[in-house]
């Protein structure tokens, strides 16, 4: 049976390239929506695709309606804009009406996805459900191993990352010597390292990233790549703690190349 279109709503980074690579394979149709601003312009090279403002919601529901798309997948690194910057449309100020703007992350998209369900008639699918080989395994995944040390902080930094998450501000933690040294903010996990290597409050520390308790994974799942393995080498930590099966890890075998090559540990663990 065929697929119907797939609609991809693309911000930055590696992911939206692969979600289209995995649609070129399958021989699957797709549409592209690129927001200004966040998606890089080599993604859609090649590919039927339209420019979009985030806040130009109507025009987005227009192209996506016009070329015939079924299902909806969000891919990709959006930065988030304050309200004035988005600038929202007509058809956005219906979405975000009720204060939904000023939500976290998870209610936020909670709210964007039951519409375009409900109101709009698209069905939203999760990047796990086209790429499921990108779900994060359970186990440690390249050579290194983490020690009793490490997986003391591995709780600990798991535990402040499922707290976090519970209050829909964040998904990502570091612990160090049994306490949490940080937590993500809302510019993200890449930011919170950087500032670390800066500070070097956490040499030897533990990254942990959780899906968010009750987190609605068609969106914004728990991701890694290689660049966040060097970003934790940068600030000094042992190793990196992803849920299992509930968070992406993109580009495994670079991950693990550069996990081995750095000395860090990276595994994935059931909550």
């Amino acid at each position: 049976m065929m697929r119907p279109r797939l609609g991809l709503l693309a911000g930055g980074g590696e992911l939206p390239r692969l979600i289209l690579d995995a649609c070129r394979r399958s021989g699957r149709e797709v549409f592209v929506v690129a927001f200004k601003d966040q998606c890089d312009p080599e993604t859609v090279q090649g590919v039927d695709h339209a420019w979009m403002r985030l806040g130009a919601a109507g025009s987005t529901i227009r192209a996506l309606k016009d070329h015939g798309v079924g299902e909806l997948v969000m891919a990709g690194r959006i930065r988030r804009p304050s309200l004035a910057g988005l600038m929202p449309d007509a058809k956005a100020m219906k979405i975000l009406a009720g204060g939904v703007f000023n939500r976290g992350d998870d209610g936020l998209l909670r709210a964007i996805m039951n519409h375009l369900e409900r109101t709009e008639g698209f069905r939203m699918v999760g990047v796990h459900e086209v790429m499921p080989e990108l779900l994060t395994p359970e186990g440690v995944l390249g050579r290194a191993a983490p020690d009793a040390r490490a997986r003391a902080d591995m709780d600990v930094a798991c535990r402040a990352a499922l707290d976090l998450g519970a209050e829909d501000r964040g998904q990502a933690a570091v612990a160090l010597e049994g306490r949490v040294v940080a937590t993500e903010g809302p510019d993200g996990t890449d930011a919170m390292l950087k500032r670390l290597a800066a500070s070097g409050a956490a040499h030897g520390g533990v990254l942990a990233k959780m899906c968010k308790p009750g987190q609605d994974r068609r969106a914004d799942l728990p991701t890694i790549g290689r660049v966040t393995v060097e970003n934790a080498h940068a600030a000094g930590l042992k190793g990196i703690v992803v849920e299992a099966g509930a968070s992406l890890t993109v580009g495994r075998d670079e991950i693990v190349r550069a996990a081995d090559g750095l000395g860090l540990f990276v595994a994935g663990v059931k909550i």
